[in-house]
């Protein structure tokens, strides 16, 4: 009689039994570590709204230092031309002022919109992170029971 003979059912479903345990938590390592991973990238996404947001008052406030340069060029040119400022100077003035706004509001408006793009973005990555933690789970509880199954089987003929 050889040696695979000498080793019983029962011995042989502890031995299967052992590697789908092993097998159940090498999934459930696996789930968190790509739940983690998920996690990490909702974070940076998370991280990148907020330099949209820095990087929206950054470009405004250069706006109003450009536009008050402007301004100041506009009065400086219209005084120099020998007019008053009202009338038509202050049309131009005002006009500039509108354009500015406009402006601003565009450029409030885009960074907005990115930003709620990356925090989309973060959601959808914490949602795949909890899809891989949940089809992991799966595959321990299934893991587990071939387990018991294979106890079942193996002890269950003794």
């Amino acid at each position: 009689m050889g040696w695979v003979s000498a080793i019983t059912a029962g011995q042989m479903a502890a031995a299967t039994a052992a590697t789908s345990v092993l097998a159940a938590r090498q999934a459930s390592a696996a789930g968190k570590y790509n739940q983690a991973v998920a996690n990490r990238n909702a974070e940076v996404k998370e991280q990148e709204a907020q330099l949209i947001e820095n990087q929206k008052e950054l470009d405004l406030a250069r706006f109003d230092k450009q536009f008050r340069q402007l301004q100041g060029q506009t009065k400086t040119r219209i005084l120099f031309s020998g007019a008053e400022l009202s009338g038509s100077g202050l049309r131009i003035l005002r006009q500039n002022a509108e354009e500015a706004e406009i402006e601003k509001d565009i450029i409030e408006y885009n960074a907005n919109i990115n930003k709620s793009r990356k925090f989309e973005e973060a959601n959808f990555a914490r949602m795949q992170g909890q899809i891989a933690r949940n089809q992991a789970r799966s595959a321990e509880f299934g893991y587990y029971s071939q387990a018991g199954m294979s106890l079942l089987r193996g002890f269950g003929d003794a």
